[in-house]
């Protein structure tokens, strides 16, 4: 092997502050990145694939969601997790984009608080001891999803930080 950068980088074990479920959409990657910092969230383990959440909402098969399970579980074994973040966008192409809902932002939103929320029902139904946290990214910001929050105009409630 050769060197090829040169960086240091903590050796030793640590506890993560939380397991974050989101797409790889690089889209979004900026907005994730400056939410985490504002939540305090210096040390994440970083579970990224297509789709995010809609790994364990609404599988293409029990490969993926069991995979998915797994990542938590290793981050909760290994890191002694306590939170976990799961997350999905809009216009996410896992979903057809907006297009799959005519434009709908208001139909689209829904559809992933509905997702959202059953991805949390079942990382909580999984794992005892862990806070679950859905988080829908827009163009605007980061989004908590709320359960009440069915049938409003916005389907989903401001995370309360700026992302600037």
């Amino acid at each position: 092997m050769r060197k090829v950068f040169h960086f240091d980088s903590p050796s030793g074990p640590y506890v993560a502050d939380a397991a974050v479920l989101c797409c790889f959409d690089h889209r979004i990657s900026t907005a994730v990145r400056k939410f985490l910092k504002k939540q305090g969230i210096e040390r994440a383990d970083m579970i990224i694939v297509a789709g995010g959440a809609k790994t364990l909402a609404s599988p293409r098969n029990d490969f993926e969601q069991d995979f998915i399970l797994e990542q938590v579980r290793m981050s909760i074994r290994l890191h002694q997790t306590k939170r976990v973040l799961v997350m999905s966008h809009s216009d996410c192409a896992t979903y057809g984009g907006l297009a799959h809902f005519n434009g709908d932002r208001d139909a689209e939103a829904e559809h992933h608080r509905v997702e959202l929320l059953r991805a949390r029902d079942l990382l909580t139904a999984s794992f005892e001891h862990i806070a679950v946290e859905p988080y829908f990214v827009k163009s605007d910001g980061v989004w908590l999803v709320n359960e009440a929050d069915h049938g409003q105009s916005h389907s989903v409630t401001d995370a309360g930080r700026k992302l600037a």
